[in-house]
């Protein structure tokens, strides 16, 4: 039986047309499928593959940890090296306030995480998120997710949401003693990489302060390069009280975390005794994998080459059928007439070579997240086939 029959009875699916490629392998910016097809990873896995599939210093240390140990208890009981390693790493360039980090398997996991925190510091129940938010689909996140399409399948979800606008002044007057924290993405992802004013994050931070408020900063897209700085709240001048990472923290593999101060941490460990906990959270396989990404990230130079790249897209991404762009350093969405013009321009993407999607609140936007490892020449060409790719689908209609 072939594999994309198997698939189709037996993987649960999560919607009714998966585009069904078959993939065989993945390196750098590029992945192959079984008829040996080369296709640009346009969106780096989701956000998850910053410096590229199965980077050489990543697979090395993948391979290593896996051949001392793969898993021992992961909290609690037995000090493990890569795990600690990561944890002290990720502390050092983090501002001092940020020491302590609590690994998950997901950002969906570390959203759950420091939801519970949050309301375990501050004896409140009541959070703020955002209209057109995403932070994951556990019941949890889910209601703090802002649409309701997604909402109203499962409810009851969590009360005490309330949702305002982004980049909105109106919120702040919501902000007051009764809520517990105010969780938001630094640039909002699936809105179709929405940038606020960093003005507006500042008006929270203070806002926040002033009602002893946490604040939460959702970086698991954000994170990790894509904006042209390590951490996107960096470029605000703001610090979180609570830093969500997932997606490209695990360097290809499933990790998450939610990082916070060493004090506010403990309140996890006592009434109740283990508050928090996670059988795979913290993997020394993916901690492994994790570390040596961020190592090469850091080394590699590609953060400083963003904002050129981001004007590379910026010069060439212009045709009379893109209704606007919005993009947040080496991010981008380009906007079309419609999400019917939008995925069939997505699908002859993929035809053409690039991987590539929509996004859940803009699916008349077409998602740009190369890998940050990509070269401007790469870049140029990847833009060429876009454009291609939007005249051969109005040349169809």
């Amino acid at each position: 039986m072939q594999n994309r029959q198997l698939f189709l009875q037996h993987v649960a699916q999560t919607s009714p047309a998966p585009i069904g490629i078959e993939m065989v392998k993945a390196s750098g910016i590029h992945q192959w499928d079984v008829s040996g097809k080369q296709y640009v990873d346009l969106i780096s896995g989701f956000s998850v593959c910053n410096i590229g599939h199965s980077h050489p210093a990543v697979v090395q240390a993948v391979q290593e940890q896996a051949a001392a140990y793969m898993h021992l208890i992961v909290y609690g009981e037995f000090i493990e090296s890569p795990q600690v390693r990561y944890a002290a790493r990720l502390a050092e360039h983090l501002p001092a306030s940020l020491n302590t980090v609590y690994f998950t398997n997901s950002g969906a996991e570390a959203t759950e995480g420091a939801m519970k925190l949050a309301k375990r510091v501050t004896g409140r129940s009541r959070i703020i998120a955002f209209q057109n938010a995403y932070h994951g689909s556990t019941q949890g996140a889910l209601s703090i997710m802002g649409d309701e399409y997604w909402r109203q399948a499962f409810r009851p979800l969590l009360p005490g949401i309330t949702h305002a606008a982004y980049n909105d002044d109106a919120v702040l007057q919501q902000i007051d003693a009764s809520v517990a924290c105010v969780i938001l993405e630094t640039v909002q992802a699936e809105s179709g990489i929405t940038r606020p004013h960093n003005s507006w994050l500042q008006a929270i931070r203070k806002q926040c302060d002033a009602h002893g408020v946490l604040l939460v900063l959702d970086e698991i897209q954000a994170g990790f390069g894509r904006t042209g700085s390590l951490w996107a709240f960096e470029q605000a001048g703001i610090i979180p009280d609570i830093l969500l990472l997932g997606k490209a923290l695990g360097g290809g593999m499933p990790l998450g975390a939610f990082i916070a101060s060493w004090d506010r941490m403990q309140l996890l460990t006592q009434d109740p005794v283990l508050g928090h906990i996670t059988t795979f959270g913290g993997h020394p396989v993916s901690c492994a994998a994790g570390l040596a990404a961020l190592d090469v990230l850091l080394s590699s130079g590609w953060i400083d080459s963003v904002a050129a790249k981001a004007q590379v897209l910026a010069e060439k991404l212009k045709h009379p059928a893109i209704q606007s762009r919005q993009a947040a350093g080496l991010w981008m969405s380009l906007q079309f007439a419609n999400a019917t013009l939008n995925q069939r321009i997505v699908h002859q993407c993929v035809q053409n070579g690039l991987i590539t999607d929509w996004f859940l609140f803009a699916p008349d936007r077409l998602r740009i997240a190369p890998p940050l490892c990509i070269s401007e020449a790469e870049l140029s060409e990847v833009c060429d086939r876009i454009l291609l790719s939007i005249d051969q689908v109005l040349s169809a209609s």
